[in-house]
């Protein structure tokens, strides 16, 4: 039987936004000071900001048992509350100015405050001799968000999980090693399309002439935050290595590996003007050598 809890806190945040499809570099940035001064709560009830650290209290508990020799079950449960984080304001409509001081704060600063909640439960088996070894895992989590407005499900909650990895260590001296790995998920949240409009340009303030005015750009009528789910997300991938050894300091890894072996459509995102979809990783084999010395 096991079981942990902590308080934690930290003054960093991510330089990377949850709207970006891709991401090629990670940041983070020190927590800002200019927060709002007050949350509302769910329950209409106001919560006090008076610092700028993100803080959260964790409860993890579980048991580990053998039931056999060689197969293992790891089963543990987790909550976590949340009680302030940082994220970019989504509802900010004007500039945080003097002239706008009367706006509330929630509609001017660059970042806002939020709370949350984490519940979740892994379930880990695992088998593992000399030469062979399996493992499979199912993970079933919900992650929630509280802006001051709605609760919303961030780009991460995926809610179904399950990853099998197996291997094989083949030959006398077992320097031959075959793996193979499948992984499913259900789908991650998105904020979908309702539809579109063209906007009218205002760069003459009320001077413009609207009703003669070219539409510029194209307008896109979002719908609720992340109430949308993508497809379920499934691969299988394998891969063979060999070890040689060369001399007494020289050792080669050869490896030959596919991603993706059934060639599965998983899809990366759809652009929504076109309409185009765009998916991940097709078959792709590929074949390397790494050398130690």
């Amino acid at each position: 039987m096991k079981a942990a809890g902590g308080l934690y806190s930290q003054n960093l945040i991510s330089a990377n936004s949850d709207r970006d499809v891709v991401n090629l570099f990670y940041g983070f940035l020190s927590g800002p000071s200019n927060l709002q001064d007050q949350l509302i709560g769910p329950d209409g009830e106001v919560q006090e900001v008076t610092h700028s650290l993100q803080t959260a209290a964790h409860l993890v508990g579980g048991f580990e048992f053998d039931l056999t020799e060689r197969i293992n079950i790891n089963v543990e449960g987790y909550t976590k509350w949340f009680t302030q984080l940082t994220n970019s304001n989504r509802n900010k409509l004007f500039p945080d100015t003097y002239e706008f001081a009367e706006v509330p704060e929630s509609q001017r600063k660059d970042f806002i405050v939020e709370t949350g909640r984490a519940e979740g439960i892994d379930i880990v088996l695992k088998y593992e001799d000399k030469l062979n070894y399996f493992w499979l895992v199912y993970s079933l989590g919900n992650v929630d968000r509280w802006d001051g407005f709605r609760w919303y499900d961030p780009v991460f909650d995926r809610r179904h999980n399950i990853n099998m990895l197996a291997s094989r260590k083949l030959g006398k001296q077992a320097k031959t090693e075959f793996s193979a790995r499948w992984n499913l998920g259900s789908g991650l949240p998105f904020t979908q399309t309702q539809g579109y409009y063209q906007p009218i340009g205002i760069s003459d303030g009320i001077d413009e002439n609207y009703v003669n005015g070219n539409p510029i750009d194209l307008g896109i009528v979002y719908a609720e935050l992340n109430a949308g789910r993508l497809p379920v997300y499934h691969r299988l991938d394998l891969s063979l290595r060999r070890t040689f050894k060369i001399g007494e300091s020289i050792e080669l890894d050869a490896n030959a590996s596919i991603t993706n072996v059934y060639s599965r459509a998983n899809i990366f995102y759809i652009n929504r003007v076109t309409g185009e979809r765009v998916d991940q990783l097709p078959f792709l084999p590929s074949i390397g050598v790494d050398m130690k010395f």
